[in-house]
């Protein structure tokens, strides 16, 4: 049976940890899926792992839009999240709206998920109104990476995390299914998720959030060069592929792929009535 939101919700009641990951493309989410991974988000960090962008805030509606229609192609059970990408749920609650029909009308999206607090609250109605699914997003927010002067863990000041946790509030109070919390201290999320009736996924929050969430590329080392201090790897993806390829590369040159058994064959007699006729072939 397919993931829903109230099961998503239940997993809180019952104590059970929810384990996310994002995916951007048919062939990853179908394996994630098949691991049993319930809730597959389609992050605008596709826009660094994936695009090669600097920042999330060059990702397009038309880049997401593409790649959660892929991940919904590859997803049988999983619950598929869009990112609202920059600018497309803060300029008009309506703007907002018509973006977020679009992840669920055209890309098969099962709910969207906006970054910000008190400020996103009345645009989280407004979507929930419409019958869009929302989950919330707060502490660090990506989309506001040039504002808050990179990616810095947030809500450490009792200033800062007091305001941190009144947008866990606003963003529950509003009806989102859940809320990320990223990049705050362990402490201030376990707070919050004490707090909140609905399920916090952490990504840098500590190990007391009712999820957890990461990027899929951190987590099988598919980028050797940088891992996250919030990411933990599990196998060295990037030095696989590498060997892989070289090896392919080395038996192209010299020879030893492909193998018979790599290719067809044809009946002899063909390849020489062809032989006979190539003469005539060449002269047109």
């Amino acid at each position: 049976m397919p993931v829903t939101i109230p099961e998503i919700q239940a997993m809180k009641t019952r104590g059970e940890p929810i384990a996310m990951l994002t995916a951007y493309d048919a062939t990853t989410a179908r394996l994630l899926d098949e691991v049993g991974i319930p809730i597959l988000l389609v992050g605008d960090s596709l826009g660094m792992v994936v695009l090669g962008y600097a920042d999330t805030t060059a990702v397009t509606m038309e880049d997401m839009l593409h790649h959660t229609k892929a991940v919904v192609r590859g997803r049988r059970r999983a619950l598929v999240v869009a990112d609202m990408p920059f600018l497309s749920s803060t300029v008009s609650a309506e703007r907002a709206l018509e973006n977020a029909g679009r992840f669920i009308q055209e890309a098969g999206a099962h709910a969207v998920k906006v970054e910000g607090g008190e400020t996103i609250a009345p645009t989280i109605r407004r979507l929930l109104a419409a019958g869009v699914p929302v989950m919330g997003h707060v502490g660090l927010t990506p989309q506001h990476v040039l504002v808050q002067g990179g990616y810095r863990v947030q809500g450490r000041s009792a200033p800062a995390a007091e305001q941190v946790l009144r947008d866990a509030l606003a963003v529950e109070a509003a009806g989102a299914f859940s809320v990320v919390l990223e990049c705050i201290p362990t402490e201030l999320a376990a707070l919050i998720t004490e707090a909140l009736e609905i399920p916090t996924i952490g990504i840098g929050a500590g190990p007391h959030c009712d999820g957890q969430v990461q990027v899929i590329h951190d987590l099988v080392g598919a980028i050797p060069d940088f891992t996250p201090r919030h990411a933990k790897r599990y196998v060295e993806l990037a030095a696989m592929v590498r060997a892989a390829v070289d090896r392919y590369a080395e038996e192209v040159r010299t020879r030893l792929f492909p193998e018979p058994a790599h290719g067809t064959s044809m009946d002899e007699a063909i390849v020489q009535t062809l032989r006979e006729r190539l003469g005539s072939l060449r002269a047109g």
